[in-house]
């Protein structure tokens, strides 16, 4: 009986073998899907081609149909494009044409600009969904490389940032205001709760430090949704650069009409924990004009700054309202592209420092164990003094 079984067995192994042997292979039925193959005269590119042939006398209509196509203009696009180029050019093999520099970097704005999904935009630019799931990071972190985000490093360069903010939001000695954004994401594989928020989507956190033009000076991106705004402070390297010093602020010196010496700090919510070079609002409810209401209000102008950045790179970068369907890796590269494309576009939209000179500060010793208390009511009393008061603080406080 057993000697049956096995020579059973034996003659069906023996027969699956044969057959997977002699199986014909599946032939791929086509390189290209036919109503891909029109792609040189139906494509996402051609409408820009037509874009550029307005004469000189419509170059604002120009501009601003391809702003509303790829949310820059047309000479933006072309010097993205020509920065750009090397990095995401691909070569011809001879069994195919590949896709121009030109249009990756058109079908990658359009998905930043617009967050459609990659078989809409496929069928825009005669593209493949799955050429798109590859083409796309691949051109943000061309992008990335180029347009770099550049944190000061000297104290002349913290001392420009914090003489506009000063200028513009009437908060002294404020090198940027800091806050994190959520970036909706759908459920990554196998992740459980970890990217889970308190506001109960999925999302990666956008830690961001922002000068007075809203402009992004740092960020961090890609922490779970489940950690909070300090938490990702915390493990940045940001918060390892103040607590070991390195971050090159300038030397504290004292508030306008005041002699005690102030450090140069960051603007930050309650979220944020509380140091020397970190200044976040008095806690609780306050009477309205009482000092420590007014010293919010005025803490609360600064820090807005970096919300109204925040809301300014998700209207121009529409991905932002979507449910990107892209792994936490992937989209940290696609947010970090919207946020170097924000700076770039951004990049003539400064506020020129006239007959600004830098005083040098007083040759006061400098007492680095000052308590953050002490900083806030510095600040406080600045606030309502002659010389730091605003008209208005009194009656919108």
């Amino acid at each position: 009986m057993n000697t049956e079984i096995i020579s059973t067995a034996a003659a069906v192994v023996i027969y699956i073998l044969i057959r997977k042997k002699y199986k014909r292979k599946k032939t791929r039925r086509f390189w290209v899907r036919p109503s891909l193959q029109n792609r040189k005269w139906q494509n996402g590119t051609v409408m820009m081609e037509e874009y550029k042939k307005d004469d000189v006398g419509c170059q604002r209509l120009r501009n601003s149909m391809f702003f509303g196509f790829l949310r820059m203009t047309y000479e933006d696009f072309e010097f993205l494009l020509a920065s750009t180029e090397e990095y995401i050019s691909k070569k011809n093999t001879g069994w195919r044409k590949p896709i121009p520099a030109k249009e990756r970097l058109a079908v990658t704005l359009r998905f930043l600009a617009t967050g459609e999904s990659y078989f809409s935009l496929g069928e825009r630019f005669k593209i493949s969904p799955q050429l798109l799931s590859s083409l796309i990071p691949e051109v943000c972190q061309a992008i990335i490389s180029k347009l770099q985000i550049k944190m000061p490093t000297t104290e002349e360069e913290w001392l420009s940032v914090s003489r506009l903010f000063f200028k513009k939001w009437n908060v002294p000695n404020c090198c940027g205001s800091i806050d994190g954004k959520h970036i909706r994401i759908q459920c990554p594989n196998n992740s459980g709760s970890e990217f889970f928020n308190y506001k109960s989507f999925f999302s990666i956190v956008l830690l961001a430090l922002v000068d007075a033009n809203y402009n992004f000076l740092y960020v961090d991106i890609g922490c779970q949704g489940r950690v909070s705004d300090g938490g990702v402070f915390r493990n940045s390297s940001l918060y390892e650069a103040l607590r070991n010093e390195s971050i090159n602020l300038p030397t504290p010196r004292p508030l306008p009409g005041r002699t005690m010496n102030v450090p140069f700090y960051f603007l930050g919510d309650d979220a944020f924990p509380i140091s020397p070079n970190l200044m976040k609002p008095f806690p609780g409810q306050h009477e309205r004009g009482s000092p420590k209401r007014i010293c919010n209000y005025r803490f609360c102008r600064g820090r807005r700054v970096v919300e109204n950045a925040f809301g300014i790179l998700s209207e121009k970068f529409r991905i932002f309202h979507t449910i990107a369907n892209l792994q936490p890796e992937k989209m940290t590269i696609v947010v970090m592209a919207c946020v170097c494309l924000h700076n770039f576009i951004r990049r003539n939209d400064v506020d020129v420092e006239d007959n600004m000179i830098t005083i040098p500060a007083p040759n006061i010793e400098i007492n680095r164990n000052l308590e953050p208390s002490m900083v806030r009511n510095e600040l406080m009393n600045y606030f309502l003094s002659e010389q730091g008061q605003l008209p208005w603080q009194h009656y919108i406080s």
